[in-house]
């Protein structure tokens, strides 16, 4: 394993030259891709997508191909680059999809030769779920507008009793900040520019998804987070909440859509010997992007490199503890891993 040292060592040498590159959109336009041309480009938070009539398999499927970056959003807000931030959480997403791909599926397609790191990502072009599909087992104290914590902190402002969020009813006395809940609560939010958590008659009525569907995507995700919990349990963690997305593939089936289980979508707190949540300072200790939430003070605020390097280095160390794998990074200019993981995976499926 990476010591602290090591990471700050590789953070500080590297760091600003596995940052550089073009955007895809970019590199498409330059020349560098031309299966790619004309294709669709889409910019998310935290990945870019790439499909279009001619990115079709053998099989008929449409796919789509996923950009990792290592662009950080906090607060619905692009704060700047991480270095090594997309490698890291697509190994993270990697080694947690395998312990669950059986219950949620996947649209991604295996391609031979292609690395765990790869932060190039080929995946079936689904019909998405406009959701984001939470689930809690603890109230953790967060920053962001969606969190049953600052839920819970205006109901207590305001004088009521009893907390009704995303149709779970709690009495506001019985909660405690980063306290475990009675059971694993599902609270879906909107997938719109700032999220809003919902129940699922907002959803069943605004024809997002079905009953049927909302069951099977509910159902599926217990299981996988009992799945996770348990793996997790083994390496001294708990599983605090999640987040994860879902589509329709081209055989009608709900699959998971994007990732899975990592430090952006997911809170991971250490546990103590006796199997209790460790504490440093009055906070659990966490693996989670709410470490980079903390360091925002100002609303359009962005992060130095002093403050992206330290994020770096919380990021590596959290993957190793969560995957016990030591960190490998591909020190190759970023550029060049897009434009060769993306021949790989076009010459493999089209």
């Amino acid at each position: 394993m990476l010591d602290e040292k090591q990471i700050r060592e590789l953070v500080a040498e590297h760091g600003g030259t596995v940052n550089e590159g073009r955007s895809i959109a970019q590199i498409i336009k330059d020349g560098d891709l031309p299966r790619l041309n004309g294709a669709t480009v889409l910019e998310g938070k935290v990945s870019d997508s790439v499909f279009g009539d001619g990115l079709v398999n053998s099989s008929g499927v449409a796919l789509r191909l996923m950009f990792r970056n290592n662009r950080i959003s906090t607060h619905d807000v692009n704060r700047g680059a991480i270095p090594f931030k997309d490698q890291v959480l697509a190994f993270n997403h990697d080694h947690m999809l395998r312990l669950v791909v059986d219950v949620l599926g996947s649209s991604q397609f295996e391609v031979a030769g292609l690395l765990p790191s790869s932060t190039v990502i080929p995946a079936e072009n689904l019909k998405l779920v406009s959701l984001e599909n939470v689930l809690r087992l603890f109230m953790a104290e967060s920053s962001t507008s969606t969190s049953l914590y600052q839920h819970w902190l205006q109901a207590k402002e305001s004088g009521e009793t009893v907390l009704n969020y995303a149709g779970h009813e709690m009495k506001v006395a019985d909660l405690v900040p980063n306290g475990i809940l009675p059971y694993v609560m599902d609270t879906p939010s909107t997938k719109d520019k700032v999220d809003k958590t919902i129940d699922v008659k907002f959803l069943i009525d605004r024809g997002v998804c079905s009953q049927a569907q909302y069951n099977q995507i509910r159902n599926s995700s217990l299981m996988a987070f009992g799945m996770i919990s348990q793996y997790l349990s083994e390496r001294g963690m708990v599983l605090v909440d999640t987040k994860t997305e879902h589509g329709i593939n081209h055989a009608g089936k709900i699959v998971a859509a994007d990732e899975l289980y990592t430090m952006d979508s997911s809170r991971f707190w250490r546990l103590d010997d006796n199997g209790k949540v460790l504490h440093r300072d009055g906070k659990p200790v966490s693996f989670s992007k709410e470490f980079a939430r903390g360091m925002v003070k100002e609303m359009d605020q962005q992060f130095s490199e002093d403050q992206a390097n330290e994020i770096a280095v919380r990021y590596i160390l959290g993957l190793q503890h969560l995957t016990g794998v030591e960190f490998a990074p591909d020190l190759r200019g970023r550029d060049q891993r897009i434009v060769d993981s993306c021949n790989l995976i076009l010459d493999t499926l089209l």
